[in-house]
């Protein structure tokens, strides 16, 4: 992987770690590592789309992995309308490329990061892989865990940028 701080960004309660973030190029991911995943961050009147994953139990961003023939961008905007019903009301932003370490093999990979906004809320069905949707504003208590590492980048995907307090290192 590419350079990165000596503490990781965030670490989550399966041992997960995010251990870096590379604004950049799209098309361009950082070559050390494989980069199979895209995640979107969708926000509506300063709340970002969180859909809580049935297998996982937890809160995450709409993402997941990049089918062949795919871009990361067709696959971020696949996987959020697949996970959620939601579609950004433009196109989507591309915010960077993190870098993550994950349990229990310590397996490196990179995820594309995409932000986008919408204009209205849509309805919801649960399906076989998400069991709800909820617009959360970053700050109120969510029913049940949250996965951390995504919530680093939902702050770095905010309509504005990251707040000062949560810069990347």
């Amino acid at each position: 992987m590419t350079e990165h701080a000596a503490e990781p960004l965030a670490v989550d309660s399966r041992g997960n770690l995010l251990i870096s973030f590379e604004p950049g190029c799209e098309d361009s991911p950082p070559g050390d590592a494989p980069a199979p995943l895209a995640l979107t961050a969708l926000w509506h009147e300063g709340s970002v789309l969180m859909v809580h994953d049935r297998h996982r139990g937890a809160w995450e961003l709409p993402g997941g992995r990049i089918d062949p023939g795919e871009s990361a961008r067709q696959a971020a905007l696949r996987e959020l309308f697949e996970e959620s019903g939601h579609e950004p009301d433009g196109p989507l932003r591309f915010v960077g490329h993190a870098g993550f370490v994950l349990a229990p093999r310590q397996r490196r990979e990179y995820g594309a990061l995409f932000a986008g906004a919408a204009r209205a809320r849509r309805g919801f069905e649960p399906n076989d892989e998400i069991l709800a949707i909820r617009w959360w504003d970053l700050r109120s208590p969510l029913p049940g865990p949250v996965a951390q590492l995504d919530v680093h980048l939902a702050r770095l995907g905010a309509p504005s940028g990251p707040p000062a307090d949560s810069a990347t290192r």
